[in-house]
């Protein structure tokens, strides 16, 4: 099954990178408009720590009911860091319009204490 997808391609200017690569944004998957959210927040307090984490979300198609994934890796706190990855809870509709979504979990295992951190918190608005 094939599914139309429109987009654009952004070239990250260097092509001499031995590392060139290039970002895709999506504008509308199947026919109808996509969007992402931003999402940041601070970890549990845990083994004397705590980290900051930020990014943004997975695209999802707009004007439906919906979820999107999400990753990212912690700030380097206590000579490490963790990943972040799960995904959101349904669409929550705002007064004024548009929706954010809830998240939460535990990152990965990580520290010369091997541990791990909850976080939770909720995306922006719709961009």
């Amino acid at each position: 099954m094939e599914i139309p997808i429109t987009g654009f391609v952004v070239d990250n200017g260097n092509d001499h990178d031995s590392l060139h690569s290039h970002k895709l944004f999506i504008t509308s998957w199947n026919g109808r408009p996509v969007h992402v959210h931003e999402f940041a927040g601070i970890t549990s307090f845990d083994v004397g720590h705590r980290h900051d984490y930020a990014g943004t979300t997975e695209p999802a198609p707009s004007g439906v009911q919906h979820v999107h994934r999400y990753a990212t890796v912690t700030s380097f706190n206590a000579q490490h860091s963790h990943i972040i990855r799960g995904e959101t809870g349904p669409a929550v509709p705002l007064p004024g319009g548009g929706h954010i979504h809830y998240f939460e979990g535990t990152t990965t295992v990580s520290g010369s204490t091997p541990h791990s951190h909850m976080y939770r918190g909720q995306t922006s608005n719709e961009k």
